[in-house]
């Protein structure tokens, strides 16, 4: 975990499985003191989620202003002001990008990319997602399939608003947090290869309910009693 800048993080505590730098104060302000570095790796909390299975390759409606009903979507870019219905997608080797003032909401949904599929928010656009709160996908917004390395951009603008599992395995994350982002979409657990956070970002940590009661175990160590 590294600090540059002039970014500053407070946090409860830091862990990693590597080292850390730029951590110490007055940079950084942790109740645990220092960071704990060479800690153990955590638990996948994705681990047992299987991706439903492919449909058919459903329509994208003409104009810039659509709403999607769940379903597969193939080879497509997807731009524009973009509406997901509640539901499951699937996008095969997909592009989300919606471009200059574009927007991509959709409440209650989650967004399996598949086949090289991305999804790019720069920060000029909104997005505006939230996970389903049951169900075998509950918790999950968006789960990037292992194998998938495509960079996963979530920089959006302002009234932007994102909540839920972000799950990249095998990919980077680059997320950009502002005042508008972390006011409401504070549930909001990054899993990804690597993870870059820039902006004011707000991520609570106590909030399992929201996440379809899946955990992320952090800072695991060996103690021997005797």
């Amino acid at each position: 975990v590294n600090r540059g800048g002039s970014a500053l993080v407070s946090a409860g505590c830091v862990s990693t499985v590597g080292g850390t730098s730029g951590l110490l104060p007055p940079s950084a302000s942790l109740a645990c003191g220092t960071p704990h570095e060479h800690r153990y790796a955590s638990f996948d909390p994705l681990a047992d989620v299987v991706p439903p299975p492919y449909t058919l390759c459903l329509p994208v409606p003409n104009g810039k202003t659509y709403t999607l009903s769940p379903g597969t979507y193939c080879d497509k870019t997807l731009s524009g002001n973009i509406t997901l219905n509640p539901g499951v997608y699937i996008m095969r080797g997909t592009t989300i990008k919606p471009g200059g003032n574009g927007s991509l909401t959709g409440q209650g949904v989650t967004i399996f990319l598949m086949e090289s599929a991305q999804i790019y928010i720069n920060a000029n656009e909104k997005v505006n997602l939230s996970p389903p709160t049951s169900g075998p996908y509950a918790g999950i917004t968006i789960f990037q399939d292992h194998g998938n390395t495509s960079a996963l951009t979530l920089n959006g603008g302002a009234n932007s608003v994102l909540s839920g599992f972000i799950y990249a395995p095998d990919a980077p994350i680059s997320y950009a947090g502002n005042s508008d982002m972390s006011a409401q979409g504070d549930c909001l657990r990054l899993v990804g290869n690597t993870i870059q956070m820039t902006g004011n970002s707000s991520v609570k940590s106590d909030c399992a309910a929201a996440l379809g009661n899946r955990t992320m175990y952090a800072d695991r160590m060996i103690t021997l009693v005797k």
